[in-house]
Order: C-alpha cells, then structure tokens, then sequence
C-alpha cells in the first residue's frame, strides 16, 4: 500500500507542476490526493510496519507488532492514525486560517485604496531608479504582506505608470526577484517561512537576523546589474493621470500594514499560536473599517442581510484566494500521510547519509523553481530533526524562499506575474533567470559566511 500512495502523490503532484497545459486548476488534483493518500493509509493500516508519530517526532517502536484497534491499557494502531490525523490537520488549519486572515486585512485595505499611497511616492521618470524604488518597496512589502500581494500591488501601480508593455514587463521580473528575498527573511513574507515559523521550526526574532542581510544581498546584487542593462536607461513616457483616493487610504495602509507586523509581537508576549494574533488584528482592522465607513457597528447580527453584504470586512472575505487556501490544504495533509508512514524521515536519514546537508538544502532551493516550494518545505520539516533555529531551518526558509525566483512558474509571486502581464516562460528564462541565480548563490554566499 505505500507504493500505491506513493504513485498516488506522485500522479497528483505531476498533475499540479502541469497545471497550465492540462488547464486543470491546481487545487483539484491537491485534493483528490490528499483524500485517496488518506484513503489508501486508512486501508493498509494493518499491514503497515512503521509509523511516525509528530508529537514526539520520532518512528513509534514495536508499531508492527500493535493490534489494529486498542485497549484502554494500549493504542492500536487506529488510534495512532487518528490522532496523527487530527495532529496534522489542527497545525495545518493553523497555517491557513493565519493566511485568511492576512489576505482579508490586506482586502480591507484595497478596499480604501491604500495601495495607491505608494504610486503617490512614485514621481521620478528615469528607469533606473525608478527600478530601485519598485523593488525597494517590493522587498520591504512582501515582509509584510506576503510576497504574493506585493507583486499584485506593485503590478497594479506600474501600469498604471508605464505604457510600454516590454519594459513593464522587465520590472515585473525584477518585482518577482525583489519580493521573493523579501519574503524569505519574515515570518510572514511567505507561506514557507509562515509555515516554518508556525511549526516552531524558527522564532520570527532569530529567523530575521539571520536572514535580513542574504536576502537583501539576493535582491540588491541582481538590482544593481539590471540597471545597468539597455531595458532599464533612459527614462519612462508617462501620463499623468489622476486617481479616486479616499481621505482614509494612507490611514488605513499603515494601519493594516501595522496590525499584521503586531502579530509576530503578540506571539512573543503571549506565547500563543500566531493565528490567535491574526484573528485579533483582523478584529481591530474590521472595528475600524465599519467606522469609517458610518455603519453602525454592533454585536447583534443584523437582520438586514443586503447591508451587510455592503460592509468592507464582507466584501474582502468574498476576494481572498479561496482555492489557494484549498491548495495548501491538500498539499500539506498529502505529505502529512507520507510523513505519517515514515517515508519522509527515512529519506531524510537517507540524504543526509549521501551528502553535505547545506549541499542538500542549495538543491532543495533550485528545486523549488521547478516544483511548488511548499511541499518541499512541508517534506523537510519531517526529514530533518533539528532543534529550533537550528541553522539548516534558515536555510531552508531562504532557499525556498529565493530559489523559485529562477524560473517564473517557480513561486507564487512569478505565477501571478505571468498571468498579468503575458510573460512567457522563456521570456522570462532568457532575461531574468540568471539575474535571480546570481542573487540566489550571492545570498547563500553571505548566508554561509556568516
């Protein structure tokens, strides 16, 4: 049956790295894969020899010798499933309602047009410096916004800047490369550090001294050889163009933006799962939305449901990316299974016999330019066992983080990229991939020597 699992996880994520040529959204093959590699354990349960158990991280002894259900003196071996079943799926709900409540609180804030905050900074013309201000912001949003959402943002305010499609083009590959290091060295820049940090694999304080300076070397070194390249000399041809703004958009970003960096701070206090302080900013975020708006706000439910159809809080939770949150769902609880029968930490053990483990990780990194990051880091977390800030934990969060910047199917911030402006795979290939593989072995450089 684990061979059988095994292909099943295989088909599926085959199905997923081919999601454009099959036009099948990512999320269905997630899905179905998570539920048949349950299935599939669930149905070879009394044949299965060993078995992880993630609360003590460590291969259950005498697993194959359990009856397949307990007594009140002993678990059997349903019990063991259940309750890893249960273990996995309550820190991978963790992870995701964190990310639902980020995505909602930066919808509040597009709501207001906050973003547009940033365009109104934006007045040079000349392409190189205007090169450094996008990815500037770039690096410095995705910390605090997710990589994923800087790119959108800064996309949005460069059209509405640049009328050549080419050259808006080539910043946009340079946005992909800026918010991927940036998100690397934040707990929150990118759902692998999110998902690193929420494990106990890292702590936000220890994560962002180690990572800050190689992320920054991974998008300043790329930065300053683009601009000396042909696309980015001379200057832009804009048009002055005058946009709706709302009294409340710069109070409302550095609000939003405030309350999400609150959350590392509040899980530092109180100890308490970093969702906790989500839902708590999110609360806050939603309080003061209502009030600026002029509805009243109440903790009755109102009976009128048009009007709260109206509310910001409703309209950003109908925008957040639903079938993202779906896709994690089911690529998490799918290594879960394969974590579950032992497979990921024997190959761990495996690796580590075979070769250097900053090798393996420098590997892991260009890998996740071809394959989704998130299941490599989900895969990793069960192949090393390592204390907390352990070095090889930062490393992964960095080359998970810069490694998909190679190729633009790579990270998320490159896919949505690639959806807004038309960018091909090879475009891309040919002019930015090696501007993101020198910045991605110059951080690691860095990231070794210190």
């Amino acid at each position: 049956m684990e061979v059988v699992i095994l292909i099943v996880f295989i088909l599926g994520y085959l199905a997923i790295t081919l999601e454009h040529p099959l036009k099948i959204d990512k999320l269905i093959p997630a899905l179905v894969m998570m539920a048949l590699a349950w299935a599939g354990v669930a149905f070879g349960l009394d044949s299965f020899t060993t078995w992880f158990d993630p609360g003590s991280h460590r291969l259950v002894e005498g697993f194959s010798n359990l009856p397949l259900h307990g007594t009140h003196a002993e678990m059997g071996k349903m019990e063991y499933m259940e309750h890893t079943l249960l273990y996995h799926f309550g820190k991978t709900c963790e992870i995701l309602i964190f990310l639902v409540g980020a995505m909602t609180i930066v919808e509040i804030i597009d709501h207001f047009n906050g973003f547009q905050t940033f365009k109104s900074m934006i007045s040079t013309r000349k392409k190189s410096k205007l090169l450094w201000i996008v990815c500037v912001l770039a690096f410095i949003l995705s910390a605090i916004i997710d990589n994923l959402t800087a790119t959108i943002v800064l996309i949005t305010i460069l059209r509405k800047i640049i009328k050549d499609k080419e050259l808006r083009m080539w910043f946009a590959g340079m946005i992909i490369v800026a918010a991927n290091a940036g998100g690397a060295w934040s707990p929150i820049g990118d759902v692998t550090t999110t998902m690193l940090w929420m494990q106990d694999k890292v702590t936000a304080g220890v994560l962002i001294e180690t990572l800050l300076i190689p992320s920054i070397v991974c998008m300043v070194i790329p930065t300053i050889i683009a601009s000396y390249l042909p696309a980015f000399r001379g200057e832009i041809d804009a048009e002055e163009s005058i946009e709706e703004k709302s009294k409340n958009s710069a109070f409302m970003l550095v609000f939003g933006l405030l309350l999400i960096v609150f959350v590392p701070i509040f899980k530092t206090i109180t100890h308490l799962p970093p969702y906790i302080g989500m839902m708590l900013s999110l609360g806050i975020m939603s309080m003061m939305a209502e009030i600026l708006t002029n509805r009243d706000f109440s903790l009755k439910t109102s009976t009128h449901e048009q009007d709260h159809g109206h509310g910001p809080t409703f309209k950003a939770l109908t925008k957040i990316e639903m079938p993202s949150i779906l896709f994690f769902l089911g690529i998490l609880m799918t290594v879960a299974a394969l974590e579950s029968l032992g497979m990921i930490f024997t190959f761990g053990n495996t690796v580590n016999a075979v070769m250097p483990e900053n090798v393996f990780v420098s590997l892991l990194g260009i890998g996740s330019a071809i394959i989704d990051n998130v299941p490599l880091v989900a895969a990793s977390m069960g192949m090393f066992q390592d204390a907390m800030d352990a070095e090889v934990w930062h490393f992964i969060a960095y080359a998970a983080g810069t490694g998909g910047s190679m190729l633009i199917i790579g990270s998320a911030a490159g896919v949505v990229a690639m959806g807004m402006e038309n960018i091909s795979f090879f475009w891309y290939l040919k002019r930015i991939s090696l501007l993101a593989l020198v910045g991605y072995f110059a951080g690691i450089g860095v990231f070794l020597i210190l």
